[in-house]
């Protein structure tokens, strides 16, 4: 038989995990992404809040795998399996001895809907190998819950077993042995008989390898009754610093495990040999707005694993420390690691637009506190991400001087692809809002608060108090109750929030500028308008995003089955007004779309095949009446001049919004234009002396440029802007 060799860590022995084979039994329940040895699952999700005991893995797609590998003879398979919107399809339980060959354990062609119902199959005592297979969907998912694999009944023909303390190596497993140079550490390994009459006779110990040398049989039993165990004593004495390998072999009359071999880790004094060689060219896929996958080639020759660092803007200069195993999200200086292990690519979260991140690969050797890296010249390169990946021509069927531009714009965006609300944490929070931080945890912000909540994978809306808040309000959509509808599932305007501290408290009203606050939690605020009414007012960073994901409903929904979208003069009789479309104007122009806003944009559209048009064109929303869902002809460009940092003079049709102004002097400018150029930018302060100068180039449409100015002094500063066809001016606030 095999067994799974399970980690331990002492002060002068390590064993390794064995990454192939599970220990039977062997059992999951899903409850996080870090699955025991010998599980690995291919394209599947999770039901985060179902399951026999949530969560349950969820398969959604041909093809979706979960395989176990385990190292002895099986005994019965159990599992809980159900069925969602199943309307079709063949769902596979399947058996192998090798893992290429497979056969059919139990077929599912009709799954028992929505009850989570548990089956027990009996595998064949040859097989190593259980897969679950998503084999043709027609519709509908699988979410399969506590799987179990027993181990087979006891034989009673010999049958060796190996541990060290209580966990059991594998035949072909690690172990790690540590100890000063020149100086001799034994180490006790237990032999068992599992048999249940035979006698096991050992023939013979051997040690063979590069550093078998470093080693020697202080001991060794040869017979072991039935049932019964005997010490095996190898003494390790290093003769010099670093990584010392070696094979133990046990010959035996074991029936399927003869030579039972464990490959012995030796490492002489406090780590492990250094890597000789970094990998080598680092390249990245075409980058998307919200997502980057870099690639290198291995080292020569090949260390134990590889540890890659990012930091945006800026070169890394950071290095890993010896002896310390660093997890993905933790710090190191300036710099976060994205991977570890020993994969030749990675593609780390928290991508925006237009943004230069700057990649450093190390090659590292040893396990636990013996790793040691190579931190000289370490593999490097950098990518910048694209401004936008909004298709040249995707607007061409829409123009503001026509009037049929609102009619236009929305059969622009609708129809689309429909997602589903159940997915968004799988989709959206999973694969992009989420961010990695220390201990390989992720954090997740409440838009509205600003609140930052740390979880372990798998994200679970309600065990973290969040929900996916429907900027435009599920109560105010005509087709209220929309469950199941398109407007209900509409990524572009849902958001993670906290839901007891801001989205309840949001609820139905409407949102607006808080002049007397009866509630605040953190950034945001719910109470008095400057008119007396009650209203919901979001953190300054969320402002414009709610006021474009609000603008954007409108536009997409209205007309649809006769329905009208425009904004709500009147919401209910608790709330007898609605919502000002000249607050949410005012912060549109405020608070411009960012990079981080601008990427998701881009990656909403790659679900949906369809694009938010006020984060790619400002101006648009100067063109509608959200009230009644016209066409404003010749509006002013920008439509709210409440606005610091608008225009004061220009002899160019290009709209400039500084955002904050009043700004510390990190501030986002966004320039809107209608051809490509290149832009002269000058500072000055009050006595007209220069304090800051660049030049930007602009594409047609909206281009956000990120500055940070350091060191300006409080005061009223003008930005002048120049180009060929003209000059802008503007003001700066800093304090």
């Amino acid at each position: 038989m095999k067994k799974l060799l399970l980690t331990t860590i002492a002060s002068a022995l390590i064993s390794i995990t064995a990454f192939a084979q599970a220990v039977l039994p062997t059992a999951w329940s899903f409850a996080n992404t870090s699955f025991p040895a010998g599980w690995t699952a291919t394209g599947t999700a999770y039901y985060t809040a179902s399951g026999f005991t949530p969560p349950a893995l969820k398969f959604d797609n041909t093809g979706d795998l979960l395989t176990i590998n385990f190292a002895s003879a099986p005994g019965n398979l159990t599992y809980y399996l159900a069925g969602n919107s199943f309307t079709g399809g063949t769902f596979l339980v399947e058996e192998s001895v090798n893992g290429t060959a497979w056969t059919t354990l139990h077929s599912f062609t009709a799954p028992p809907p929505g009850t989570y119902t548990m089956f027990t199959d009996v595998p064949n005592t040859a097989s190593r190998y259980i897969r679950f297979n998503y084999a043709v969907k027609v519709g509908g998912n699988i979410g399969l819950d506590e799987v179990t694999i027993a181990a087979a009944a006891a034989s009673p023909a010999q049958e060796i077993n190996i541990k060290q303390g209580t966990t059991t190596i594998i035949n072909g497993g690690t172990f790690v042995m540590n100890s000063a140079v020149s100086s001799t550490t034994p180490t006790t390994f237990t032999i068992e008989n599992l048999g249940t009459v035979n006698t096991l006779n050992i023939s013979s110990v051997n040690i063979t390898g590069s550093a078998a040398g470093d080693f020697a049989v202080a001991s060794s039993p040869s017979t072991i009754a039935a049932t019964s165990t005997g010490n095996l004593v190898i003494n390790f004495t290093p003769s010099t610093s670093g990584t010392r390998n070696a094979t133990l072999s046990i010959v035996s009359d074991d029936a399927d495990e003869n030579p039972y071999l464990i490959n012995l880790y030796g490492i002489g004094g406090p780590l492990a040999s250094e890597p000789s060689a970094p990998p080598s060219t680092l390249t990245f896929s075409p980058p998307k707005t919200y997502r980057v996958t870099g690639s290198f080639l291995p080292a020569a020759p090949a260390p134990e694993g590889y540890i890659v660092l990012r930091r945006t803007g800026a070169a890394i200069t950071d290095v890993p420390s010896d002896g310390t195993v660093y997890k993905r999200g933790d710090i190191i200086g300036n710099s976060q690691v994205v991977y570890s292990g020993t994969s030749l690519s990675f593609a780390p979260n928290n991508i925006v637009a237009n943004t230069t991140y700057h990649f450093a690969v190390f090659a590292y050797n040893g396990p636990g506190t013996y790793r040691n890296y190579l931190t000289t010249a370490p593999l490097t390169n950098s990518v910048t991400t694209p401004a936008t990946m909004q298709p040249a021509t995707y607007y061409n069927s829409v123009s503001t001087s026509s009037s049929t531009f609102v009619t236009a714009l929305h059969n622009k965006i609708n129809p689309h692809t429909q997602q589903f609300y159940s997915n968004y944490g799988i989709k959206m929070v999973t694969p992009f809002i989420a961010r990695d931080t220390v201990n390989d945890q992720r954090v997740i912000t409440c838009v509205y608060s600003g609140q930052n909540q740390v979880y372990s994978e798998p994200f679970d809306f309600t065990l973290n108090g969040f929900s996916r808040e429907h900027t435009y309000c599920h109560n105010w959509m005509p087709t209220n109750p929309a469950d199941g509808l398109p407007e209900y599932d509409d990524y572009h305007h849902l958001f993670p929030t906290n839901q007891d501290d801001a989205n309840a408290i949001r609820s139905n009203y409407p949102l607006g500028e808080v002049v007397s606050a009866s509630y605040t939690f953190l950034g945001c605020k719910y109470g008095q308008n400057a008119a007396g009414k009650t209203v919901f007012e979001p953190r300054d960073a969320q402002k414009g995003d709610a006021a474009r994901a609000m603008m954007y409903m409108a536009t997409c929904y209205d007309g649809v089955g006769g329905q009208d979208w425009s904004f709500p003069s009147y919401i209910s009789s608790s709330i007898p007004y609605g919502q000002d479309q000249n607050v949410l104007k005012k912060w549109h122009y405020q608070d411009p779309p960012d990079n981080f806003e601008i990427a998701r944009n881009d990656y909403v559209d790659s679900l949906q095949n369809n694009r938010n048009p006020f984060i790619d064109s400002v101006q648009y929303a100067c063109y509608i009446d959200f009230m009644t869902m016209n066409k404003i002809n010749s509006p002013s460009l920008p439509c709210n001049n409440s606005v610091i940092g608008i225009n004061e003079n220009s002899s160019s049709n290009d709209i400039i919004v500084i955002a904050p102004n009043p700004s510390n002097g990190n501030f986002t400018l966004a320039y809107v234009t209608e051809t490509s150029k290149t832009v002269s930018i000058r500072l000055t302060d009050v006595l007209g002396r220069v304090v800051f100068i660049s030049q930007a180039k602009v594409i047609k449409g909206y281009n956000p440029v990120e500055i940070n100015i350091e060191g300006l002094s409080k005061g009223i500063y003008s930005f002048e802007f120049i180009t060929e066809t003209g000059r802008t001016t503007e003001k700066l606030v800093i304090e």
